[in-house]
């Protein structure tokens, strides 16, 4: 969109050119009017979520979504407590651990305990390195890594209890969804990972709502956190992916903490000319930050991944899945794999040969090539061995994928040519673990147990399980919190 300055320049030219006519006049004058219109809807929008976070009570979020909420939390649990060894992890404890400050928090899964921010930075990395966090399809943007990082470690601090972190949660989970779907998907489109870009306003909308804040002090937060607003998506298949979510808690709880003493911001971040929604943004509409506020919640829309890898492969390695276990299909029988994909998972997932176990996350061939060979698309697909087996890479070689416009992101159609000359063909229209097509709570205590096998003993998964099933009635959440951390 032009912006009144340009428009003003442009006329000018064209007055002094002698050639106005009043159809020409007439076009002039839209954009200015249009931008007029959005700049009135956008017009309070920040002070506007400050005040229902403030306001909010526990009881005004219906049993639903506080249900969804509780699923959340056990997702989180069990991908931070999975990925608390990964390389990643690793690396960055290694790195910061001498620099930690007093041991407030756990670091989910491992030995260390930090100061909060560096808890909530390390538990949204490792709670994001696996790719196997909770996504909000509409935006695909992952709620629980950059909110529940924020908020454990500071209700661990202060020793709150659970039905406080989960009001917070939910809370935080409305604003950064709002605020996302608010500018998506020219957004995204544009290149920013919209976790962290996104998360930064979840994360400090729901630590300053255990800090107590106020309408004023809240607005503050979410200003702080506008202005620390990153995350792009050239770095998919990196390390620094998981450092979005990580640091989008880390910065969020930082915002309510300065927020907290008086440190003041803007009170339009977000529908400023020069903030967040006009710079990071071609397109927004500050309606899906307004509309049915307080009647709808952002955390009913959760899904959780039944694999560990990019949301718009999941189709297709359902429908790859399915093939090969319908006819016991062996790699050898296999002539070559024809993919219909939509535009997105191309453009996101397009790595035809990747190196590394994260850089497989975001391979649509080596995702159905996993998924024919082993049947599954876990965390044990998206090693570095796996990536380089070459068992793996010789049926990964076979794969070809084509664009098809008339596919959503939630289908995908797989044809799998044999050598026989027979041809097997599966159109997925919800993968398992959309919206449409749920992971169960006994599914999600499945996917925990695999994540946690190996970082913490059988029995402590066990006792997890059931607090994070029981957080909202916890009288202290650092019981949970002692149960996730890995023993000396």
């Amino acid at each position: 969109m032009q912006s009144w300055d340009d428009e003003r320049t442009r006329r000018q030219l064209i007055k002094t050119a002698g050639v106005v006519g009043s159809a020409l006049a007439l076009e002039l004058g839209s954009a200015p009017r249009a931008q007029a219109a959005e700049e009135d809807e956008g017009r309070g929008v920040t002070r506007l979520l400050a005040e229902f976070v403030v306001d909010s009570k526990p009881e005004d979020v219906p049993q639903a979504p506080r249900a969804e909420a509780v699923r959340s939390v056990l997702n989180y649990v069990g991908c931070a407590v999975g990925g608390s060894p990964h390389e990643t992890t690793d690396r960055a404890v290694a790195a910061l651990s001498p620099f930690f400050g007093p041991e407030q928090g756990t670091l989910l899964g491992r030995r260390e305990r930090a100061d909060i921010l560096h808890a909530a930075l390390l538990n949204g990395m490792a709670s994001h390195v696996l790719d196997f966090d909770d996504t909000q399809l509409s935006t695909i943007i992952h709620p629980a890594g950059p909110v529940l990082s924020a908020i454990l470690p500071l209700a661990e601090m202060k020793g709150l209890d659970g039905r406080a972190l989960l009001h917070a949660f939910v809370l935080g989970v409305e604003v950064e969804c709002r605020v996302g779907k608010c500018v998506y998907p020219s957004h995204y489109a544009a290149g920013w990972h919209i976790t962290g870009t996104a998360g930064v306003f979840g994360a400090a909308a729901a630590a300053g709502k255990l800090l107590g804040l106020n309408a004023q002090q809240m607005t503050w937060a979410l200003g702080i956190a506008a202005t620390q607003s990153s995350g792009f998506k050239e770095m998919f298949g990196t390390m620094c992916k998981s450092f979005h979510p990580g640091r989008a808690a880390q910065n969020g709880l930082a915002a309510a903490l300065l927020a907290a003493q008086g440190f003041n911001s803007t009170e339009a971040a977000i529908e400023a000319k020069q903030g967040s929604a006009y710079v990071m943004a071609t397109e927004r509409d500050f309606g899906e930050i307004t509309r049915r506020l307080g009647e709808t919640w952002e955390i009913s829309e959760n899904a959780y991944k039944p694999f560990a890898c990019g949301i718009v492969i999941h189709p297709i390695i359902d429908a790859c899945r399915q093939l090969r276990n319908e006819h016991q299909l062996q790699a050898d029988d296999i002539e070559r794999v024809d993919l219909r994909v939509n535009p997105y998972v191309l453009s996101l997932t397009g790595k035809k040969t990747p190196q590394t176990g994260l850089e497989a996350k975001f391979s649509l061939y080596h995702s159905a090539a996993v998924a024919i060979l082993f049947g599954a698309a876990s965390p044990k697909q998206y090693t570095d061995d796996v990536a380089q087996d070459p068992a793996v890479i010789a049926l990964r070689d076979r794969v070809r994928a084509e664009v098809d416009e008339a596919i959503t992101e939630e289908q995908a159609e797989a044809t799998i040519t044999l050598k026989s000359g027979a041809k097997l063909h599966k159109r997925i229209e919800h993968a398992v673990g959309s919206s449409e097509n749920p992971l169960s709570n006994v599914d999600l205590e499945t996917k925990f147990r695999d994540l946690a096998a190996g970082v913490l003993p059988e029995a402590k998964i066990t006792r997890l399980i059931d607090l994070c099933w029981k957080v909202e009635s916890l009288n202290d959440v650092t019981e949970l919190t002692n149960a996730a951390a890995r023993s000396a």
